[in-house]
């Protein structure tokens, strides 16, 4: 997780249902009480990262760990940085 990025402890929903959809398994996803969201895709062994999560914080900045490896980062502000993984 990049520098600044919101841990989802406290109190909050949570869910661990293993919905699955679009080819991946939804592992688990929330919000805590601060109002930061998190959502984790379990998408198998295929995929080159198959742990892939994002969150989104209440100040607008997000972050992404894709399924293909690459990564995404916004501070909210207009700042983004991208790396492919490769």
């Amino acid at each position: 997780m990049p520098k600044g990025s919101s841990s989802n402890s406290g109190s909050g929903s949570s869910s661990g249902s293993g919905a699955s959809s679009g080819g991946y398994t939804v592992t688990s996803s929330g919000t805590n009480s601060q109002g930061n969201h998190y959502c984790s895709r379990d998408y198998g062994s295929g995929a080159s990262n198959s742990n892939a999560y994002h969150y989104s914080n209440s100040n607008g900045s997000y972050y992404y760990s894709n399924s293909n490896g690459s990564t995404y980062y916004n501070d909210g502000a207009g700042n983004s940085r991208y790396n492919s993984g490769k």
